[in-house]
């Protein structure tokens, strides 16, 4: 089989092409330069992402603690709500305390109208009022002995009247507030609650 010149010079055209081609290939590949940019670019990413994860976990410590201080806090604080399976219950236990104080100034403490439950805040109030006739000084010593509680109680409205001159006593109408859980207090339904 003999070539003719038309045939070799096809032959000597496509092994060029096909070295041109493979070179091209091989200069101009996918895996060569663009994947070591982008390969070192991730590898300083992921440096810079795992020296922002290293901060933080440095940080975990001193958040747990911070976390343990202010649930320690909050323990503190709540051990003076009134504990109560409801709103009357702890209203009951409001009147009980009063007349407590009351006996202890030698008071004779009364109990008169419970208020509705409010909100308030993450908690509920409620509210008792009470009526008694006293001295200055027993009512001083009232309400001193009222802010020693442990429970969170507090007036919230006060009327005095005088009532005997002569014995210089004074007839007193306070209304107490309580702290409580706030599930002791009704949820409001109609338009209002959304």
């Amino acid at each position: 089989m003999t070539l003719s010149n038309r045939d070799r010079r096809a032959l000597i055209l496509l092994a060029a092409g096909l070295a041109v081609a493979g070179i091209l290939r091989f200069a101009f590949s996918s895996g060569s330069t663009a994947p070591v940019v982008a390969t070192s670019d991730s590898v300083e990413l992921a440096q810079q992402r795992l020296t922002r994860l290293r901060q933080i976990a440095a940080t975990v410590p001193a958040r747990e603690a911070v976390m343990k201080q202010t649930a320690s806090d909050l323990a503190d604080r709540e051990r003076g709500i009134i504990q109560a399976d409801t709103a009357a219950q702890a209203q009951a236990t409001l009147l009980e305390i009063a007349r407590r104080i009351g006996k202890d100034e030698q008071i004779d403490v009364r109990g008169g109208d419970l208020g509705a439950p409010k909100e308030f805040g993450d908690y509920g109030l409620v509210y008792a009022t009470v009526t008694f006739e006293c001295r200055i000084e027993q009512l001083v010593n009232f309400l001193a002995d009222l802010s020693h509680e442990p429970e969170l109680i507090a007036p919230s409205e006060e009327r005095i009247t005088a009532a005997n001159a002569k014995e210089k006593t004074m007839g007193v109408r306070l209304v107490l507030a309580g702290v409580v859980a706030k599930k002791l207090v009704p949820q409001k339904k109609g338009l209002g609650a959304f």
